[in-house]
């Protein structure tokens, strides 16, 4: 339940720092650390607008993944002594496939529209969540072979590695779920959340149908899946070098912080990447994620 609440609160505040970083180091003046949600909460009380050639599944698809992703954040445990509300054994794999199914109803909603721009930002995010799946698989499947745990609360019950492998470790592993967020969610490098030309647009253009509260259902679901990503480096962290639970929150908190202020500042000054450059970036993330298995696999042999 902590690790939940954590989740939301940190949720809360992620975009605004987002937009905050971006801000300063634009040279513009900053918004307030809550805009993202005043703007949620306008969007809430609006009417939807549905198009005459959507059906049912557009109109559910937001609600069917802001629930799927509130049930992934229960999923997370906070450290190994708080397991998360839903915990069992593999339940890692529910982790990602939910993630993944969330991904899928956003898609068939963009789809069902019948647009061709919305058919094909959708066709990229489905490629591009296809190929940046491999990297995430590869930093858990590297914590079940160090733990012999296929659950995350048992996963993250302190994880047994001598000063060298920690730091290997949490290094790669942490730039790997960075840039697995980003991808997850769209940012940059491969896709920027303010272009609004249709020709190279990902997510933007596979929503630019949803309107009202279904739009904010959308935008929350970001800022959950953000937060998520955080809550399992701040994990990482807490398992390598565990402490006291006041400590432990301080630095769960701190590490959403970061997290947030890197992605913001990644965004001021990366460009995107060309369409034709993403896939070679994604298999190159996941490729890392490979190559982080076999020598954790090389490292645990030698022990």
């Amino acid at each position: 339940m902590i690790s939940f609440i954590l989740i939301l609160i940190s949720a809360i505040f992620f975009p605004g720092i987002i937009a905050i970083t971006k801000a300063k180091f634009s040279g513009r003046k900053a918004p307030s650390v809550l805009q993202p949600w005043f703007d949620i909460i306008r969007l809430s009380k609006k009417g939807s607008v549905f198009s005459t050639t959507t059906s049912i599944i557009f109109q559910i698809s937001p609600v069917l993944n802001f629930v799927i992703l509130i049930a992934v954040a229960l999923i997370i445990p906070f450290t190994n002594k708080f397991p998360g509300i839903i915990h069992f054994q593999g339940d890692f794999l529910i982790f990602i496939y939910l993630l993944a199914l969330g991904k899928f109803f956003l898609i068939i909603g963009a789809l069902d529209v019948g647009s061709g721009f919305e058919g094909m930002g959708a066709n990229r995010e489905a490629l591009y969540s296809m190929l940046a799946e491999p990297a995430f698989f590869m930093v858990i499947a590297t914590l079940v072979l160090l733990t012999g745990n296929s659950s995350f609360s048992d996963m993250f019950s302190g994880l047994n590695l001598n000063l060298y492998s920690a730091i290997l470790f949490v290094l790669l592993a942490l730039y790997i779920l960075v840039q697995f967020a980003m991808i997850e969610s769209s940012r940059l490098p491969v896709d920027d959340p303010k272009t609004h030309l249709e020709l190279t647009m990902i997510h933007e253009v596979m929503v630019l149908d949803n309107s009202g509260i279904d739009m904010a259902m959308v935008n929350i679901g970001n800022s959950l899946k953000f937060s998520i990503f955080g809550a399992i480096m701040a994990n990482i962290i807490l398992a390598i070098w565990p402490i006291n639970l006041v400590l432990s929150i301080l630095i769960f908190l701190v590490v959403e912080l970061i997290f947030a202020l890197l992605v913001g500042f990644l965004e001021s000054f990366k460009a995107r990447l060309k369409l034709i450059y993403n896939s070679q970036f994604i298999l190159t993330i996941s490729s890392i994620g490979v190559v982080l298995f076999l020598m954790i696999l090389l490292l645990k042999n030698q022990l």
